[in-house]
């Protein structure tokens, strides 16, 4: 178990679930490097669980210094950075996903700016630490391919993701960097208790569960797999690119 071994990765949003997932998975694999995320707390319990093989640095990614502290933090630790995983995004606190005719720009630009403008910039605050040949993986979504009551802005961030993966890769083609997307499909973490209310949660998994055809949900060490895949050297004639990890969701239909 040592595919991505003295490798160091920075994971954006790697305090909870997915992100905690993919955390854990190269850890499992001989990793070490940073976690970043909002709350002290759960970046604080998820450094415990890694065995300190991830340090925690507290930021937000819609902030260009916070940015540039994770990068600058991460690589004064550890000397170098080889992978960035960029997944830190999804629900805006207090800001429900809502339909056209409901959403005001506050709402828009605050989505935009956590699923696809701080994913640009990520990268962009990444450059300097990071090293030649590294791999970077944007986190998408099975719901850029799935139109979904109330989340065309989150569906077209999530496109418009799958697609920087291409021009980035492009952008850094003379210094060897690959740039994949990691599009998850329906994924048991806690974000469901910000979607649903609490006692509606299981009721609503179930449904997702029912139209999924390997029959279950995804779980954050299923994507932690598939990220060591495009962390190592496994996938290096992979480049600009997605990985869709949606059982099957979005190319297999279930109808009879």
């Amino acid at each position: 178990m040592s595919k991505l071994k003295n490798k160091v990765a920075v994971i954006t949003g790697g305090n909870s679930g997915i992100g905690f997932g993919i955390a854990e998975a190269f850890k499992n694999e001989g990793a070490v490097g940073s976690i970043t995320g909002r709350n002290q707390t759960t970046i604080n319990s998820s450094v415990e669980a890694l065995d300190s093989s991830f340090i925690g640095i507290k930021g937000d990614v819609t902030r260009m210094k916070d940015l540039e502290k994770i990068f600058k933090e991460t690589y004064n630790k550890f000397g170098k950075i080889d992978i960035l995983v960029v997944n830190a995004g999804g629900i805006v606190d207090g800001i429900a996903m809502d339909m056209v005719s409901e959403v005001t720009e506050e709402s828009y630009d605050k989505y935009m700016d956590l699923n696809l403008k701080s994913s640009y910039f990520t990268v962009q605050k990444a450059l300097p630490y990071l090293n030649d040949e590294a791999s970077i993986i944007l986190i998408g979504s099975s719901a850029a391919h799935r139109a979904a009551p109330g989340m065309a802005i989150y569906s077209a961030a999530k496109a418009a993701i799958i697609s920087l993966a291409k021009g980035l890769s492009l952008d850094l083609l003379d210094r060897r960097i690959r740039v994949n997307t990691l599009s998850p499909g329906s994924i048991d973490t806690p974000v469901f208790g910000k979607i649903v209310p609490q006692e509606q949660v299981e009721q609503v998994k179930q449904v997702w569960k029912n139209i999924i055809p390997v029959g279950r949900m995804g779980l954050p060490s299923d994507m932690g797999k598939a990220a060591v895949f495009l962390a190592s050297d496994d996938s290096s004639f992979v480049v600009g690119t997605e990985l869709l990890s949606d059982g099957g969701m979005t190319n297999i239909s279930l109808m009879r």
